[in-house]
């Protein structure tokens, strides 16, 4: 069960990417993320009202507050920068590379900050990652010759603002049901996405089928998909097992957008993939299983088998 819901999620996750290359074309990256984010922000407040008032019930307007600041940051400024480099004519799988440095950065981060750590194996496999993330990535580049320079920075923003929602999530001990969290991260995003696509006079969507079959994908792949199972992941299995895979959505995305765009993969994007794969196996061999990894809470410097406390920071949005 483990191995299917990672690999479910990895390739949820990566599909946000290609959803977003796929809307790219059609219309602006606010009108695409208003329309993914509208509709679905309707149903999930009418399923709320209904089926799930009991999830609500104990929240109070600063766990409201919270959320709503963790959808802003994780969910509305990461997805925009990625849609937005997208359009610039980034790769998806150089976008998605760009986003995969998030983990170690929040790991670097959450031992001053959150009192989480990892054990030196799994720092080693961290930095690894960041290796094959780093080699796909002047590849791509490489062969992106059309693409201004500053473009490749847009996506760092998003991995920035991503970073700042791991430590607000971080820093909460208050345990917020995924149907509550989506919720009031996607109505965020709705409202903001309106109100900047009406600022910028793009509310009307295209009549391109391309434009509807984009945001069906991301709904139902990226949305539910994705960001369910971030969600069900992290709390069952802890945050480094969700950092371990997140190095796994650049190679897969990488590989999937040549598939379906013919985006550039050679030798050194392959060498990428394997440098990723092996991080991946190294950090799982170091993790050591202790209450604070399975529940994905801020722990109080839990302590593995070999001495080194365990347990590493993440937050992600919706996918691409």
């Amino acid at each position: 069960m483990r191995f299917l819901l990672s690999a479910a999620f990895v390739v949820c996750w990566s599909s946000g990417f290609i959803g977003a290359k796929l809307g790219a074309d059609s219309a602006p990256a606010a009108t695409l993320l208003m329309w993914r984010f509208l509709p679905l922000a309707a149903v999930l407040a009418l399923v709320a009202a209904t089926a799930a008032r009991a999830s609500w019930r104990d929240l109070t307007a600063r766990d409201m507050a919270r959320q709503t600041a963790i959808g802003a940051l994780s969910q509305s400024g990461y997805l925009f920068t990625v849609y937005y480099a997208i359009q610039l004519g980034v790769s998806s799988g150089t976008t998605a590379l760009i986003d995969g440095t998030q983990p170690l950065v929040a790991g670097a981060l959450a031992g001053p900050l959150l009192r989480q750590y990892v054990s030196r194996r799994q720092w080693l496999g961290l930095c690894l990652g960041l290796g094959g993330v780093a080699l796909v990535t002047t590849a791509d580049a490489a062969a992106g010759t059309d693409v201004r320079w500053w473009a490749y920075l847009v996506p760092f923003l998003g991995m920035s603002s991503l970073v700042a929602a791991t430590f607000l999530e971080g820093r909460s001990r208050t345990r917020v049901a995924p149907s509550v969290s989506m919720t009031v991260h996607c109505a965020t995003s709705a409202v903001l996405f309106t109100a900047l696509a009406a600022a910028t006079g793009t509310l009307r969507p295209p009549a391109a089928p391309s434009f509807w079959v984009a945001v069906c994908w991301l709904v139902v792949l990226s949305t539910f998909g994705g960001y369910g199972l971030y969600w069900l992941i992290l709390r069952r299995f802890g945050a480094t097992e969700v950092n371990t895979l997140m190095f796994l959505m650049a190679p897969v995305t990488a590989l999937w957008g040549t598939a379906m765009f013919g985006e550039p993969f050679g030798p050194q994007t392959a060498a990428g993939l394997a440098i990723g794969l092996a991080a991946v196996a190294l950090v799982r061999r170091g993790a050591t299983p202790t209450a604070t990894s399975r529940t994905g809470n801020p722990p109080i410097r839990t302590r593995g088998r070999t001495g080194a406390p365990t347990g590493a920071a993440s937050c992600r949005g919706t996918g691409a």
